[in-house]
């Protein structure tokens, strides 16, 4: 992914990892450290039928490297974003997104730190 990417505050971004895209919102990007903090919204799981929409709007923020993130387009993200708020956002995060989250995010990582220790 490319490094210069230049993330402005509000815009949305893609992370990806296997059947999964996690789209989140740019909250500030630390230009010095080559990070991205962002707040997640929602993770998507692609199956061959219908998409599985996890709402993540009050989950923990993230702190990223800028690489690994890409632009989310509007068109990849609306449709999505629209069914999601449609709904009003729980008053807490349910156990089951946060375990989602954090396992999609340990894979992601672990994938990361292969593919830099193999020097990709």
């Amino acid at each position: 992914m490319d490094i210069s990417l230049n993330f402005q505050p509000g815009q949305i971004v893609s992370l990806e990892h296997g059947d999964k895209n996690l789209y989140a919102e740019v909250i500030q990007v630390v230009v010095s450290r080559q990070l991205c903090w962002v707040r997640p919204l929602l993770l998507v799981t692609y199956t061959s039928e219908l998409p599985i929409i996890t709402d993540l709007r009050d989950g923990s923020d993230l702190l990223w490297p800028i690489n690994l993130f890409r632009h989310a387009l509007d068109t990849e993200v609306i449709t999505l974003l629209s069914q999601v708020l449609l709904k009003e956002p729980k008053s807490e995060t349910d156990s089951l997104a946060k375990q989602q989250l954090h396992q999609f995010i340990q894979q992601l990582w672990q994938a990361y730190q292969e593919g830099v220790a193999s020097g990709e």
